[in-house]
């Protein structure tokens, strides 16, 4: 279920860019597309050193 609405809410961020009034529209295209998967990076680490310091 979560995959079909993932497909539903994709956006073409090429056509973003393409379509977009000035340089400071797709730095902030190109900034939203990315800060998710920043996030996640940044939780797993801090979940990997959490158990890690854990069972030490």
């Amino acid at each position: 279920m979560t995959l079909f609405i993932a497909l539903l809410q994709q956006v073409d961020i090429e056509e973003k860019i393409k379509s977009a009034p000035d340089k400071g529209y797709e730095i902030g295209i190109f900034i939203g597309s990315m800060l998710p998967f920043v996030i996640l990076v940044a939780l797993a680490y801090l979940v990997y050193r959490y158990n890690k310091k854990r069972n030490n």
